[in-house]
């Protein structure tokens, strides 16, 4: 027993030396002051795709493991339903515009004509009763025109001018033209339907998925046929600039890195191949929450996240690669 607790521990001590050798190797300084040499993993960076809207997926033109570029059309809906829908607006707005022309054209001429010969027409019945009432008035009594016959001519005599002040309001409404709020409201209706009408356009090309940048299909998540909401997710896409490196600088090292600084990105499944870049970003604060109380020793072991941009990417660096990373202050991005 004594003998396995003695293996044990000297498993153990192995194990946590190897695990500080990585650490300083990975975090610590670099030999003889040369060049900081970082270790990490091209970041993965995807994105789920969904359309916004509803409806059948009518076509999927990309396979998983396709390339495809920023705006390239991925997938269809089924688009009769939002192309009726773009129709109708555009059958309203059209007809509202109709609307506020005719408003703003004012009465027609012709109108204007028909309406001043009713007016005079009505000026020559009013002439006419006017004469049979005063005949009338003449000859009233009991040998030649009864009062019957007198209160007919004038009654038809007030009907007459009551028909001409009509006849003549009407000419003065087609001299005037629409009212001014007749008009705004029109004008108000054809802004309100015009903007209907880009809802509907906008529908109408929500039924059509494209890439919101350059990437790699990495799964299709629907088949045509299926209904879909705006939520469901259809296609996954992996990002493929920028080409983005995760890893990490110990405190001491800290005061090395810069935002901009020249590094150097090699891959172990191709040594002999560097790829240029910069440093983009520094995490202001410590990946790990150290303690309250810190000594030196505490101090030393916390890290910083870097991001390392690299500059020309191709089909060399995948996704979730490790990395080597030489951060050269001189200027240098490695042979």
């Amino acid at each position: 027993m004594r003998v396995r607790t003695i293996l044990l521990t000297l498993v153990l001590l192995a194990a946590l030396a190897g695990g500080g050798i990585w650490g300083w190797r990975t975090y610590g300084p670099s030999p003889d002051g040369g060049p900081l040499t970082l270790y990490g993993n091209v970041d993965i960076r995807q994105v789920d795709l969904a359309f916004n809207a509803e409806g059948t997926i009518e076509a999927l033109a990309v396979e998983e493991g396709d390339r495809v570029e920023k705006g390239e059309v991925l997938a269809h809906l089924e688009p009769q339903t939002y192309e009726n829908m773009v129709a109708a607006a555009e059958a309203r707005l059209a007809e509202s515009r109709a609307r506020l022309t005719e408003l703003e054209n004012g009465t027609r001429p012709q109108e204007i004509e028909r309406t001043r010969a009713a007016v005079e027409q009505a000026q020559a019945r009013v002439r006419m009763t006017r004469i049979t009432r005063d005949r009338r008035e003449r000859l009233r009594g009991p040998s030649y025109v009864s009062e019957s016959a007198y209160d007919e001519a004038v009654r038809a005599h007030e009907e007459a001018k009551a028909e001409l002040r009509q006849r003549e309001a009407e000419l003065q409404l087609a001299l005037d033209g629409p009212r001014q709020e007749k008009i705004a409201a029109a004008r108000a209706q054809v802004d309100f339907n015009e903007a209907t009408l880009g809802v509907a356009r906008e529908r109408l090309d929500n039924t059509t998925l494209t890439a919101p940048e350059a990437g790699t299909v990495l799964t299709r998540v629907r088949e045509p046929g299926a209904t879909v909401g705006p939520t469901a997710t259809v296609l996954t896409l992996a990002l493929r600039k920028p080409m983005r490196v995760r890893t990490y600088v110990s405190e001491t090292n800290l005061g090395r890195v810069e935002p901009g600084m020249p590094v150097a990105v090699t891959t172990d499944s191709f040594p002999d191949k560097t790829y240029a870049g910069h440093v983009g970003f520094i995490s202001p604060t410590a990946e790990f929450t150290p303690k309250t109380v810190q000594t030196p020793e505490l101090r030393t072991d916390l890290v910083y996240r870097v991001r390392i941009i690299v500059d020309d990417p191709d089909e060399g660096l995948r996704q979730g690669m490790p990395v080597t990373i030489e951060l050269r202050p001189e200027g240098g991005t490695g042979s």
